[in-house]
């Protein structure tokens, strides 16, 4: 077990462990199992004691589990939740209403339970050997069935797969505090029947005492001087001002008019109904601060679900469900609330599962906390889960910033180790019809050639529990620098080049994960050498050379004639003076580009070609060539890779 999870779990109590799911909503139900005899749970996740945070892209399946833990447990603001005939899972590719599931099953698995908290439970505990030590879980099952339209569903606990009833109190014991997406909180904090915040007060602890609570015999004393107001007087003393007592009393007067003689009608002013919960309902929570944002607004949300989990002598489960915890707020906010909540559930032994779509908040928990919902599966990126190394997740935890954690998000991925290619591909990929935003394909630069430590995240320990349906392409360079010298034509080996390709491809690939090495050196030396885009990229060395010694003047016509025309000249006079493709590639890359005391940074070059790529006006033509350049092929190959999707067009 993980040092870090077994510290939490001594912090922590009884948490939720384990959630498998059968034929609900998009989640199905796998192959039957020959040791049960029971079909494999359509999902399967794993949790961990203190902070969970889901994420993936849209309809991954991250507000199904949060729905599925709603039925099961409940809320500690007594929600309104019910199954509904729309839960029972349809297969993807089934047409009519007869194929929809007439059965579903959510099992919640409970771990941790101390003394204290496992006498609520005693009747339907089970136990299991962990290493040579004896310890009690709590396995609580939802089994839903219909007839036609018609939902039945009961929640039983126990070591069986039937079980036995759960009462109300036990299962009062389980309730989650849910917040839940796209808050108006706004409307929520301001007075209203059945207003949260009302629910909130009802539910906590300095609100038990419904009879003779402080605030009932308040309001029972205003309602005195609301009466006496109206009789004109104090309770001892007449008014000044009698204009209320001659309100109700022209009211009265009226009334007497219109109702018999013999049983005249009267009125009275009064707060109407003094129950408690009816008195919460007039209340309205506020920031001191006059006219303030939705996101100010919604902190104070937040901060008043949070009230239901520190609770003092709660004996029960200490969970908090949040979707999209980022709602209307800004990611500076978002970050100094992460960063509470990490704090929080260790302090108050709380476990918290959030869902969000905050590439802000993904980035800066840790990477253990991490669950990703893709391909109908979560995947937890604890240690033991995925194939990252204890060093990679230090490393990730530095390095892993809101731009690079798009992946988790994305449809398909693309590693690349420097500026150039994370400048040229957009434009490429582009021409050639794979515009990777259309195709939800993140780009990411890993600014190095740690390329193990983010494919890692990709591939799974056990692939028996399912592997990521995101294709994720790695370019790098051969680095294989050529032995050829202005003094001779003594080429490189083509073994070594092979050799040092394959030597990329079998440490990286594994699982969705595929390499794509370039054919010679750099992506910049393989663009000169002898390939479609040779003009173009001499051209983007010159023009980059201009702009990086004028930052006054920049690129300007003339100057990008003069490139030009350079370009035109020297590449006709080295092939008629019979220079090779790879003295060609020297003479620029080395000679130029990477000149001694006057580099020409790689980052402008690509720039400068990704701008005269998108301003060549016969984009088709221009697609034809970057197809057919073989020293390109390794990066079409990845954009086709990386856009395709697993499970999609090839």
């Amino acid at each position: 077990m993980n040092e870090n999870n077994r510290t939490l779990r001594s912090l922590i109590k009884m948490f939720l462990s384990e959630l498998r799911i059968w034929n609900f909503r998009k989640y199905g139900s796998g192959e039957l199992e020959a040791e049960t005899g029971k079909s494999k749970p359509g999902l399967f996740v794993k949790f961990n004691p203190g902070l969970n945070i889901i994420v993936g892209e849209n309809d991954s399946g991250k507000t199904a589990i949060i729905d599925a833990l709603k039925l099961v447990l409940t809320t500690q603001s007594n929600d309104y939740l019910r199954l509904e005939y729309e839960d029972f899972h349809m297969p993807n590719v089934a047409t009519l209403e007869e194929e929809r599931t007439d059965s579903l099953e959510i099992q919640c698995i409970f771990r941790d339970l101390k003394p204290h908290e496992a006498k609520n439970f005693l009747e339907w505990l089970s136990f299991e050997t962990v290493g040579t030590e004896k310890t009690f879980y709590l396995k609580v099952i939802l089994k839903g069935r219909r007839k036609g339209r018609r939902v039945y569903y009961d929640v039983k606990a126990g070591t069986d797969e039937e079980g036995s009833l759960m009462n109300s109190e036990a299962r009062a014991l389980l309730r989650a505090t849910y917040l839940k997406p796209l808050r108006d909180a706004e409307h929520e904090l301001a007075p209203r029947k059945n207003s949260r915040l009302s629910q909130i007060l009802d539910n906590h602890q300095a609100f038990e005492d419904k009879e003779n609570h402080h605030l009932k015999r308040v309001m029972e004393q205003a309602n005195k001087l609301i009466l006496h107001y109206f009789q004109g007087h104090d309770g001892t003393q007449t008014f000044e001002d009698q204009s209320g007592k001659l309100l109700l009393e022209k009211i009265n007067t009226y009334l007497k008019e219109f109702s018999p003689s013999t049983l005249p009608l009267n009125s009275i002013f009064s707060i109407s109904d003094l129950k408690l919960r009816t008195i919460l309902e007039k209340l309205s929570l506020e920031l001191s601060v006059n006219k303030s944002g939705l996101g100010s607004h919604n902190l104070l949300f937040i901060a008043v679900e949070l009230l239901l989990l520190n609770r003092e002598q709660y004996t029960g489960l200490k969970i908090a469900l949040v979707e999209e915890i980022e709602a209307h707020i800004h990611p500076q906010a978002q970050l100094r609330l992460i960063e509470y909540l990490q704090k929080e559930s260790v302090d108050l032994g709380v476990q918290l599962i959030l869902t969000t779509h905050s590439t802000v908040l993904a980035s800066k928990v840790s990477l253990k906390n991490l669950i990703l919902c893709n391909n109908g599966n979560c995947f937890s990126m604890d240690p033991g889960s995925t194939k990252l190394e204890v060093g990679d997740y230090s490393f990730l935890e530095r390095f892993l910033d809101s731009t690079k954690a798009n992946f988790f998000f994305a449809k398909g991925v693309i590693l690349v180790e420097g500026d150039a290619e994370h400048l040229l591909l957009p434009t490429i990929a582009e021409i050639i019809g794979r515009p990777l935003s259309k195709y939800g394909t993140t780009l990411v630069n890993v600014g190095s050639t740690a390329f193990l430590r983010y494919s890692r995240i990709f591939q799974r320990q056990d692939e028996t529990l399912g592997k990521m349906n995101i294709p994720v392409a790695i370019i790098t360079d051969n680095d294989v620098r050529p032995t050829f010298s202005q003094h001779g034509d003594n080429i490189t080996d083509r073994k070594e080049i092979e050799t040092s390709r394959r030597k990329k491809v079998e440490l990286y690939d594994g699982q969705t994960v595929k390499t794509f090495v370039s054919p010679f050196w750099t992506l910049e030396y393989d663009l000169a050498t002898g390939g479609n885009l040779t003009n173009e990229f001499y051209q983007a060395v010159l023009y980059a050379k201009k702009i990086q010694n004028s930052d006054k003047y920049g690129l300007t016509e003339e100057k990008k004639v003069a490139c030009d025309q350079e370009v035109e000249t020297n590449l006709a006079k080295w092939q008629q003076e019979g220079f090779s493709q790879e003295k060609i590639a020297f003479e620029i890359y080395t000679g130029i580009m990477l000149k001694e005391n006057d580099k020409v940074s790689k980052a402008i070059v690509a720039q400068c070609l990704a701008g005269i790529l998108n301003e060549t006006k016969d984009k088709a033509k221009l697609k034809e060539k970057i197809l057919k350049d073989k020293n390109l092929n390794y990066i079409v190959q990845a954009i086709n890779y990386a856009t395709a999707g697993l499970e999609g067009d090839t």
